[in-house]
């Protein structure tokens, strides 16, 4: 809706409001994406489950330009990124000098930033789907220098965003057309997810102290690979290969043990949503059609029906469905992503196009063209009573 169509907010802030995150606090407006607590996530008004199986530049133009491209327009895209795509040789010579001991995350956050340091215009909107075009051989460099798979592959464009993807990573034993449908889809389904969430607001917040496009996002990925916000993946298939059975009625009781000894079951609940996240569902679906006797996958399906029962006895869970994060790492693992610590690399890859979106919208579309003003919200000074050296 237009700025002059949302209602006055009246929100009162108490003290009890205090130290709880943020949550639900109004502080600015969102073009790109909305959460719905019944609906799920929509793109600029299109629901998620609509927009799952499209290619990914559409994606892209959407979130960028606020409307699908045509045919047109999404040749226009690709051209684009293909043009932008080269990463340097310095660059791709400081990406694998980095220490590959090093968590993946850390890896991909210092490789965005590597890329500013060689490859920025200071320009929000060019620097943005610079990084969009850029990354994905960033990446795959990452991969194949951590896991000893060889040299980069060399680009290939033309394939398409997702395919050129696949096609440089060069998984051993890969099977590409399977790889690129679900990185396809996992893509679309990661790429944006409202303002409020801790990755998009940390990159929005730094962009505000006029950080450029590369330090901003560094600082949104870095925020991602908290436990709390992008790792949530890692932890829920940990959990999925702690119940190891295929039967929901062994899952159930598992689960429910988990929770009377105060353990937490991860996959499932969401800060907004209070049905199923419709991501998983199209995630289920296409488990269905890529990996449908992978046991971990067949273990996920148990977990999501032996959950759903056992947080529904309890009175106090607001939503006791899954997530995304709960299938995620079974597909991802079943086409060969085989160590979760690469998960979040994975998430982070694919919302590089809406924060970056957002970061665009917020410096040089908000308040007519000016910006959103620096971020400068009021702490309470608490335990600080006065003092004298002087005694």
């Amino acid at each position: 809706m237009p700025m002059s169509d949302i209602p006055t907010i009246e929100f009162t802030i108490t003290n009890d409001n205090l130290d709880t995150g943020l949550r639900g606090y109004p502080v600015g407006t969102c073009e790109t994406s909305y959460v719905d607590p019944q609906e799920g996530v929509s793109y600029v008004g299109y629901p998620i489950a609509d927009l799952a199986f499209l290619p990914a530049e559409d994606i892209i133009h959407l979130l960028f330009n606020k409307s699908l491209p045509t045919d047109a327009e999404r040749q226009a895209v690709a051209d684009d990124i293909a043009e932008r795509s080269e990463v340097s040789e310095d660059a791709l010579a400081a990406i694998s000098a980095m220490p590959m001991s090093g968590h993946p995350m850390d890896l991909f956050c210092a490789a965005i930033q590597i890329l500013g340091m060689t490859g920025k215009t200071d320009d929000y909107y060019e620097d943005a789907v610079n990084l969009v075009a850029r990354i994905p051989t960033a990446l795959a460099a990452i991969f194949r220098k951590r896991e000893g798979w060889g040299d980069l592959i060399p680009s290939e464009p033309a394939r398409g965003y997702v395919n050129n993807f696949v096609h440089m990573l060069g998984m051993p034993g890969g099977d590409e057309e399977a790889l690129t449908r679900l990185l396809s889809v996992y893509y679309n389904l990661h790429a944006d997810h409202g303002g409020g969430n801790l990755s998009t607001f940390t990159g929005r917040a730094v962009a505000s102290g006029l950080a450029d496009m590369y330090r901003s996002m560094a600082s949104g990925m870095n925020a991602l690979a908290g436990p709390r916000h992008g790792m949530a993946n890692q932890d829920a298939f940990k959990m999925v290969h702690e119940v190891d059975s295929e039967d929901p009625e062994e899952a159930y009781q598992i689960l429910k043990q988990r929770l009377a000894d105060g353990g937490l079951i991860f996959g499932f609940g969401h800060a907004v949503l209070r049905q199923e996240d419709p991501r998983a569902k199209v995630q289920l679906g296409v488990g269905e059609e890529l990996c449908p006797d992978d046991h971990w996958f067949k273990v996920v399906k148990a977990v999501r029906e032996g959950g759903i029962r056992a947080l529904k006895e309890n009175p106090k869970v607001s939503n006791p469905y899954p997530n995304v994060d709960l299938i995620s790492g079974s597909l991802v693992n079943a086409l060969g992503f085989t160590d979760p610590d690469y998960y979040t690399t994975l998430f982070g890859w694919s919302r590089i196009s809406g924060i970056g979106a957002q970061i665009v919208d917020e410096r040089t579309r908000a308040r007519g063209g000016r910006g959103v003003a620096i971020y400068r919200p009021r702490y309470i000074p608490v335990n600080q009573p006065a003092r004298s050296l002087s005694g």
